[in-house]
């Protein structure tokens, strides 16, 4: 019997879903749609009476204070009333397509029984009636756009016909080969773009080559499995690939990029360290290890999940986070979380829904489903979501970055693991099923306006309930040594996370033997499912039993799939029978290692040419602050929990009212030390539209510049990066992509700062068909994220940036630049060129020390970086948050020469520069601790609620009251 329980709100209440959908309809001029109800449904299927389901709905399923239920069945016997005729009238449904992860019903189900009603399924249904004279296209539109997700969900007008839920049939084996052998260049081409494989000739031909001197064709999951471990997303074959660079005429061969950029900064610095070297474990595992105490190492990763989040915006960024809170609890033996970092990238959600290609989500649906996904995950595992940042822009459309992060401590002495012949493969975790599949390749490759219909199986939807229960089993586990290597089951699934871990041994698995969410999954399905909360251990076979028990007792499934060999082949069985046997040399070395050319031309520099009218300074310091990259993303953050753990120190909002834009985290993960973490971000795309050698490093010196900020050591920063790109195989996209790895080696070794991990994403382009019928590609801009993992010695030294008193002295240390090239004053002018800012690595490192050192003596009240709009929007930031006035005078602001305009003094974006406010007894200190980099006195915090700016002659540049300043930077995001 499947009972429909129906809850709607009560009688006494406002339908607020409704409201807020009739505003979305209204604001996509759908203006036909006039009323709009809403209900939550419950598909409860069982061998279930009329009394049990109204027990459940009234007990557990129905809020009695707000809301009212009813109950139906939709097949079986009817035992109480059917809706009426008038609420059939444009009725639709929206439901989970079958197969998709639907976290409440699961935990629904869970529920029911634990209240003794025994339900064999439950799923979730949507509900919404609209007026009945809406227009059928209106109604359709709005359906599509707004109600549901064509790549997880399906709306169902009218009545629900559902006889049952259950879903999947069993399985009939077949052993399926691929033919191989004979095939053309061509048509293995073909067969690489049609299967979603995401392989180029070259490697399509090796693989070809193998299975010839195998002879014999190949099955379908070990070309699977070659596409996997060969994908972009897996094997980095970009940025760890041979590269002949063009730079101004000049060539350069790199045989790994990655080696000889990023990751050779890194082995110089621990070479020059010596004994010193604090970095553990780097560009080896799951995630970068440091040291951070005699007790705990810390370690840190962050993962982009973009094309998931184009696709489905709530699942994508839900796994996203998901994800890479697995990375860290697979490094080592197991790291445990102690906070979780974001930064969004997505085009502004003001754009007119009519001007959005097809197959394109709509931005603002984009940014709620991924913050939702993000809040949901992080907030449900108790893990603080602690820093971030959100940008806007146009060339995002189709193409959102999400880039998730996690922090997390280990034990001293767990950073390392090792699989060993004889050890059991076991799965602990999350069931599979079909979602997920081809998520590796699907992120390998480029989006389409077909995408959310070919790859929508690449989706998935995260259970955090899950993961935590996982979490605490293996933290238990690993404290009693009861397995030997443990990795995350992520990109690939079984088929990534088994040939990783085997990679020196070799592995033999069990298909039939992995636990499945339904019947019916063939042996390939399995195998590169990417169905979440899932994690690999080789376990000892005298230490199964234990760890069963201890993964039991938190009701965690545990089931041994395979076993790790000596024979350093992957074979794959299914009911005995070989499905698949590769070699482990093929399959990791096997990739053809060709040459990819990439060209670079440094752009000569533009001038910037300023506006001829006369300039309103008031005006353009509210259009900067009202700006979708500098307002307040309080709307957002807000949904996070960021107290959860109590080692929350500093937040990522501060100031008198809480709401100020903090310029770090500072997080104390072992709450019986003092000793701190320091989680930073730096991030600018517009400064690679001018010279992605200068965003790289004006991104590597914001993540340090706001690490100091708050009172991080500077000299122990290490710092991560996240290369998303465009499509590489064009030389010239590559070669900024090249360009951008030099900075990060050049100036890793200037600020002697580590990389200890990081990843990128290429190919984040969308293709669509315009009206005319023409093919047009919408590019993301050159996006590299430098996240900043700093250490501070005592958390209780920690410093925000919201002003504290009046009377107090305002320094600015660092000098000002003639460099708006890139710069938000430029983009609300509309003005390109100018000179893009520069970092001046000699200038660097002094004046960071020194400002740590001022800092920790207590001499400083506030300090707050300049970045986005300058020295004017940090001055407004830092007067609002503390609800202090200010008074300064440009005049007085350390230039690179006396000529510089109010302006460029105003609103430059130079790097390396920090306000200090400083109480007038500690003047003289700072002085000589400061003396030998480029410092002034340029004002005073003042009492009136007023911020005060002159020019060069005492003229009047910026009079504004603050709380117009303040309502300008808080009013673009201020949504429901």
């Amino acid at each position: 019997m499947l009972w429909d329980i129906e809850i709607r709100p009560a009688p006494h209440q406002p339908d607020r879903e409704g409201r807020r959908l009739l505003g979305e309809a209204h604001s996509l001029g759908l203006i036909s749609l006039r009323d709009i109800r809403t209900a939550r449904s419950f598909l409860v299927e069982g061998d279930l009476d009329a009394h049990e389901m109204e027990q459940a709905a009234r007990t557990l399923l129905a809020d009695q204070v707000v809301e009212i239920f009813s109950s139906h069945v939709l097949h079986g016997q009817t035992t109480s009333t059917p809706r009426t005729e008038q609420d059939e009238k444009h009725l639709i449904h929206v439901l989970f397509k079958p197969g998709v992860t639907d976290n409440v019903a699961q935990s629904t189900l869970q529920a029911l029984k634990d209240l003794g009603v025994h339900a064999d399924r439950v799923a979730t249904c949507r509900r919404y009636w609209f007026n009945a004279d809406a227009h059928p296209d209106e109604l359709r539109r709005f359906s599509d756009k707004v109600l549901s997700n064509a790549a997880i969900e399906h709306v169902v007008e009218g009545p629900l016909h559902l006889d049952s839920l259950a879903i999947g049939h069993p399985y009939v084996f077949s052993l399926n080969t691929v033919p191989l052998l004979a095939m053309s260049p061509e048509e293995l081409v073909k067969l690489s773009r049609e299967g979603q494989l995401a392989l180029q000739q070259a490697e399509m031909l090796s693989i070809q080559s193998y299975f010839r001197e195998q002879g014999r064709e190949a099955t379908d999951i070990e070309l699977e499995t070659i596409a996997q471990t060969w994908s972009e997303h897996c094997s980095h074959k970009t940025l760890a690939g041979r590269v002949r660079y063009l730079e101004d005429g000049k060539e350069t061969q790199f045989q790994n990029l990655l080696k000889e950029t990023v990751f050779a900064a890194t082995v110089q610095l621990r070479q020059q360290a010596g004994a010193d070297d604090w970095c553990v474990s780097v560009f080896k595992d799951n995630a970068g290890v440091v040291k951070f105490n005699d007790e705990f190492d810390v370690c840190m990763k962050v993962e982009t999940h973009n094309h998931p989040s184009a696709i489905e915006p709530y699942g994508g960024a839900n796994t996203g986070l998901g994800g890479v809170i697995r990375d860290p609890l697979g490094t080592g033996l197991g790291a445990k979380p102690v906070c979780n970092t974001d930064v969004f990238c997505f085009a502004p959600p003001t754009m007119a829904a009519d001007e959005l290609p097809p197959g394109v989500l709509h931005p603002k649906a984009v940014l709620s489903g991924v913050v939702a996904g993000v809040r949901d995950y992080g907030n449900r595992m108790g893990i603080p979501t602690v820093n971030g940042a959100i940008l806007f822009d146009e060339r995002y459309l189709g193409n959102p970055l999400v880039y998730c992060g996690n922090v997390a401590m280990i034990p001293v002495g767990k950073s390392q693991k090792q699989a060993n012949p004889g050890d059991y493969i076991v799965t602990v975790g999350g069931r599979t099923g079909r979602d997920g599949i081809h998520g590796a390749t699907f992120s390998s490759i480029e989006l389409t306006h077909e995408s959310e219909e070919i790859s929508g199986g690449s989706v998935q939807i995260g259970n955090a309930i899950t993961e935590k229960m996982v979490l605490d089993a293996l933290m238990t586990a690993r404290d009693r040594g009861l397995y030997s290597a443990i990795t995350d089951c992520g990109a690939g699934g079984f088929s990534s996370a088994v040939g990783e871990m085997g990679e020196e041994t070799g592995a033999e698995v069990w298909l039939e033997k992995a636990p499945l969410k339904y019947a019916g999954l063939s042996y390939t399905e399995i195998w590169i499912s990417e169905a979440q909360e899932r994690m690999i251990l080789a376990v000892p076979l005298d230490k199964w039993e234990d760890l069963h028990r201890v993964c039991a007792d938190e009701g965690v499934e545990a089931t041994i799939i395979g076993q790790f060999t000596d024979t350093k082949r992957l074979v794959l069985k299914y009911d005995a029978q070989q499905v698949g046997d590769v070699a482990m040399e093929f399959l990791h070395e096997g990739r053809p290692k060709t040459v990819r050319d990439a060209v670079f031309n440094i752009p000569a520099e533009r001038p910037l040419s300023k506006p001829k009218t006369t300039i309103d300074y008031n005006d353009d310091l509210k259009k900067i602050l009202g700006s979708g990259n500098v307002c307040s993303k309080e709307w957002v953050i807000r949904q996070y929990d960021h107290e959860v753990q109590a080692g929350s120190v500093v937040k990522p909002l501060v100031g008198v009212n809480d709401d100020g834009p903090s310029d770090a985290a500072v997080v104390q993960p072992v709450l019986t030390s003092k000793r701190g973490l320091v989680i930073s971000n730096g991030i600018n795309p517009k400064f690679g539209d001018l010279d992605p050698y200068w965003m790289a490093a004006s991104a590597i010196d914001e993540a340090i510049r706001n690490c100091v900020a708050v009172g991080g050591d500077p000299r122990r920063i290490a710092i991560l990066d996240n290369f998303c790109w465009g499509n590489t195989d064009r030389p010239e996209t590559l070669g900024s992509l090249v360009r951008a790895a030099l900075a990060c080696r050049d100036f890793a070794l200037a600020f002697g700062t580590p990389f200890i991990s990081g990843k990128d994403s290429l190919n984040n382009e969308f293709t669509y068909v315009d009206a005319d019928g023409k093919k047009q590609t919408v590019a993301i801009p050159a996006s590299l994220l430098i996240s900043a993992l700093g250490q501070i010695d005592d958390v209780s030294q920690a410093v925000t940036m919201d002003f504290k008193e009046a009377g107090n002295l305002i320094y600015l240390v660092g000098t000002t630049y003639d460099e708006l090239g890139g710069s938000h004053w430029a983009d609300i002018h509309g003005l390109t060129g100018g000179r893009v800012p520069h970092v001046r690595p000699k200038a660097v490192t002094p004046l960071y020390r020194q400002v740590h050192e001022i800092l920790k003596s207590g001499w400083v009240r506030s300090c707050h970086d300049l970045s986005e709009g300058g020295f004017a929007v940090s001055l407004a930031e830092s007067a609002f948050s503390g609800g202090l006035g200010a008074i300064c005078q440009v005049a007085d602001v350390p230039v690179s020469d006396a000529s510089l305009g109010d302006i460029e003094r105003l609103f430059s974006e130079s790097n390396t520069r920090l306000l200090l406010e400083v109480r007038l007894e500690h003047q003289q200190r700072v002085e000589e601790t400061l003396s030998n980099v480029a410092h002034a006195i340029i004002g005073r915090v003042m009492s009136e609620p007023q911020l005060v700016v002159l020019g060069a002659k005492r003229q009047i540049l910026i009079d504004a009251p603050l709380d117009e300043l303040k309502a300008a930077w808080q009013g673009p995001l201020t949504w429901e």
